[in-house]
C-alpha cells in the first residue's frame, strides 16, 4: 500500500552504494586529451603545493605545453585498443563488475565506479547512486598506502559534491589497506608466484612504490611509513631478506627531493653490483597503469638491460585476478557490515 500523494515522484527502494576510485587517465592519447587530464590532476592543490602564484605560470607556460606529447607517447605504448582505453580504466571497470558478484546483495547494494580525475566523474557517480536510491555510500578509494595526494584529494572531491545536496547520503570511507592482512597475503602470493614461473631466478627483487616529494612526509604525510610497512610484512610473509627485497620509489617529477632510494638511479647501478636478474613489484597500484607498464616494464627494463643487466621482469598488479577481488570483498565488507541485512 502506498501512502505517497498523487504526483508524488516515486521513490526508489533504499540501497547501499559502494564506490571504488582510481586516479584517472586521459580520454585518449592525442595532445589535447592527455594535456585536460594533465591541467586537473597537476592543478590540484593536495598535489602540488606549490604556491599558485609560482605554479601557475609554470604549469600552463612550460609543463602543459611540453608534456602531454611525452605523456601520450606512453599512453600509446600501452593503450587498450580493444576497448580504446587506458588499462587503469579496463581494470577498474572489472574490478567493480566482479565485486558486485562477489559481495552478492544485488537487490540492497549497488557497486560502481570513479575517477579522480578525467571520466568517469566522482561528483557524477555519487549523484548516480543517489538517484538510484542509495541511501549509505561507502566510498573507497584504491589507495593502499594514505597521502594527502592520493586519498586525501580523492575524498576531498567526494565530499565537495556532498556539500552541493539538499539530500546527502550517509558516508563510510575505507581505510588505508597497507596492513591488511588480506592485501599482504594476495601481494606476497602474486610476488611468489611470479618468482616460481621465471624461467631465471632473482638476484634482487625491487618493491617499488609511487614517488612524493620529500617535504611532504616532513609535513606529516604517512605514506612512507605505511610503504615501508606493506614491504617490511610481505619480507616477513615471504621470509626474505630486506637486502634482496629492496624498497624504491618510482615517477619523480621536478627537481625537488623526493623520497628515497630513487627507482631510476637504483635499476642503473645495479648490474655493476653484479645484480645481473632483476624482478620489480609496484603493490601501491592497485590496477597496472602507464606507471607500471610503461615506465617500469618498458623504461626501466631498457635502463637496466642497457647498463649490463640480463634478465628483467614486472609482477603484474593485482588487477581484477581472483585474488583481488577476495581482497576488495574482505575489506569493503568490513566497512559494509550493518548497512546489509
Amino acid at each position: 500500500m502506498s501512502f505517497l500523494p498523487p504526483g508524488h515522484p516515486p521513490i526508489p527502494t533504499p540501497k547501499t552504494g559502494l564506490l571504488l576510485i582510481n586516479l584517472g587517465t586521459p580520454e585518449a592519447t592525442d595532445f589535447f586529451s592527455v594535456r585536460t587530464y594533465l591541467k586537473e590532476f597537476l592543478s590540484d592543490r593536495r598535489v602540488i603545493e606549490i604556491n599558485p602564484l609560482i605554479w601557475w605560470p609554470i604549469l600552463n607556460g612550460i609543463i602543459l605545453n611540453v608534456r602531454p606529447k611525452k605523456s601520450g607517447h606512453a599512453y600509446e605504448k600501452i593503450w587498450n585498443r580493444e576497448l580504446n582505453e587506458s588499462p587503469l580504466k579496463t581494470y577498474t571497470r572489472e574490478q567493480a563488475l566482479k565485486l558486485t558478484a562477489a559481495l552478492g546483495k544485488k537487490d540492497q547494494l549497488i557497486v560502481d565506479w570513479a575517477m579522480r580525475y578525467g571520466k568517469p566523474a566522482i561528483a557524477d557517480k555519487i549523484r548516480a547512486l543517489k538517484q538510484q536510491g542509495c541511501e549509505r555510500i561507502v566510498l573507497f578509494p584504491l589507495y593502499p598506502q594514505y597521502s594527502a595526494a592520493t586519498t586525501a584529494t580523492a575524498l576531498d572531491k567526494a565530499y565537495q559534491e556532498l556539500q552541493s545536496m539538499r539530500w546527502q547520503p550517509a558516508i563510510r570511507t575505507v581505510p588505508p589497506y597497507y596492513d591488511h592482512p588480506a592485501y599482504i597475503d594476495a601481494v606476497a602470493v602474486s610476488l611468489e608466484q611470479a618468482m616460481k614461473d621465471l624461467p631465471w631466478k632473482p638476484d634482487r627483487v625491487l618493491i617499488a612504490f609511487h614517488g612524493l616529494p620529500r617535504e611532504y612526509l616532513n609535513r606529516g604525510d604517512p605514506y612512507h611509513c605505511h610503504c615501508q610497512k606493506t614491504a617490511r610484512l610481505v619480507r616477513e610473509k615471504l621470509k626474505l631478506s630486506k637486502d634482496f627485497l629492496q624498497v624504491v620509489f618510482q615517477s619523480r617529477f621536478g627537481k625537488a627531493e623526493w623520497l628515497k632510494p630513487y627507482a631510476q638511479d637504483t635499476v642503473e647501478g645495479l648490474p655493476a653490483e653484479g645484480v645481473k636478474n632483476l624482478l620489480m613489484i609496484s603493490p601501491g597500484f592497485a590496477s597496472d597503469c602507464v606507471e607500471t607498464l610503461e615506465e617500469l616494464a618498458i623504461g626501466l627494463k631498457e635502463t637496466f638491460t642497457e647498463n649490463g643487466g640480463d634478465n628483467f621482469a614486472v609482477v603484474p598488479c593485482l588487477n581484477d585476478s581472483t585474488a583481488s577481488i577476495a581482497m576488495l570483498a574482505e575489506i569493503a565488507s568490513n566497512e559494509l557490515k550493518g548497512w546489509l541485512r
